[in-house]
Parts: structure tokens; sequence; C-alpha cells
């Protein structure tokens, strides 16, 4: 990688202000809709992967969890990631071992990715896989979820 591989342009920008707010507000109703509890770590650890401009590691996760930059304990955010995972409000991205906020508004939707090797920003898309689950259904297989990882370059980073 012979020239500079980051871009600060905001073409993968996290959210900020009422765009923040709107996105928790829409996660606490889910919840109570779901009888489940956006807990005060639950929460903290969506707005974490809300506000980020990238994927992010457990770890990272941990050291910016408190608001005066005290370090979360690891369980408390490992904890939170699950939750968050299991109620469709982030993903897991295998390959970088780094999660992000699900940024489609569909339940139950199949996880996609392109993920830029220069950067590291990953953008979520709806793949078109009915085929293949068709197909897998017909051969017997019970799917409970689907993650497609695409890796190359964004359109921001130079060839």
């Amino acid at each position: 990688m012979g020239e500079a591989c980051h871009h600060a342009d905001g073409v993968h920008p996290g959210l900020k202000g009422q765009a923040l707010k709107r996105a928790l507000g829409a996660a606490e109703s889910r919840c109570a809709d779901t009888q489940e509890r956006l807990t005060p770590p639950r929460r903290r650890v969506l707005e974490l992967l809300l506000e980020s401009d990238g994927p992010l590691k457990a770890y990272d996760l941990i050291a910016a969890y408190g608001e005066a930059g005290e370090p979360a304990k690891p369980p408390t955010v490992y904890r939170a990631l699950e939750f968050l995972e299991r109620l469709g409000f982030a993903h897991r991205i295998e390959s970088l071992n780094a999660y992000v906020p699900c940024r489609l508004e569909a339940d139950g939707h199949m996880a996609a990715f392109l993920i830029c090797d220069c950067c590291g920003a990953a953008q979520e898309f709806e793949p078109d896989l009915a085929p293949a689950l068709v197909a897998a259904k017909a051969a017997g297989y019970a799917v409970r979820s689907v993650t497609l990882e695409a890796r190359g370059r964004c359109p921001a980073c130079p060839e």
C-alpha cells in the first residue's frame, strides 16, 4: 500500500446529534415492543457503535466505554454485544473480528458488508440470497443466519 489509505471526508460517518438520539430512541422503542430492556450498558455500547465511523473491536469498545475515559469490564461489553446481535442492532464482521451497528431498518434481514481493504470502512447492504436459501431449504438445511463479506476498495480510497 504505497499511497495513504485514509480518508477523512465523511464518506462513512457515524451518527451524531439528533440522528444519534433518533437511532437510540428507535432502539429503545423496539426493545419495549419485544419486552426486552436496553439497559445502560447495552445502550452505551450501541451508542459507541452508532457514533463510530467504522467497525469497532470489542477492546475498542471496552476502552471507550466510560464517559469520563474509564474502561468497562470486558464481560459488560461482551454481554451487551451479545444482546445487540441477538436483537439485530449490531453485526459482527467475522473477518475483522469487529462490530458495526445495523444500518438497515428491516428485521431479520441477512447481513452483508462491503469492506474496504484500504481504510477499513464497512458498508452494509441487503443481498438477494433468496434463490440460495430456497436451494438450501430444498436440500434439508435449516439456515439460521447468513453473513456475506465482500472485500475490496471503497470509492474514496486510491487504487
